[in-house]
């Protein structure tokens, strides 16, 4: 916004107040009225400076809370060793295999009554 230079209200205080019938005279009544238009005139000059400060940290913190959140909820990338692995295939391993031996089939052993029935 454009700041408010000092007479700016005053001066259209009294053209409003023309146009309703009021004439101010100078004065010491226009005079404490000017000085009010003035002070009014630095209030806001000064409230619209400090609303572009206020304004500016809040983007500039906002936009860190932004990163902040983005950084939480992104999804990980992989590590390093497990996108390599996983764009080539792997390679085999060459393991020397020992068939294992088989083992002798047990025969029952014959008990001393079946000796006697086979003879």
């Amino acid at each position: 916004m454009k700041t408010i230079q000092k007479d700016e209200l005053f001066e259209n205080l009294t053209g409003f107040l023309r146009s309703k019938g009021i004439d101010l005279k100078e004065g010491s009544y226009a005079h404490r009225i000017r000085q009010g238009c003035n002070l009014l005139a630095d209030a806001v000059n000064l409230t619209q400076g400090g609303l572009a400060k206020a304004k500016a940290g809040i983007d500039d913190k906002l936009s860190r809370m932004r990163q902040v959140i983005h950084e939480k909820t992104a999804p990980k990338p992989p590590p390093a060793a497990d996108a390599m692995a996983a764009s080539t295939p792997p390679k085999r391993q060459r393991r020397s295999v020992s068939k294992p031996k088989p083992k002798p089939a047990a025969k029952p052993a014959k008990t001393a009554r079946a000796r006697k029935r086979t003879t």
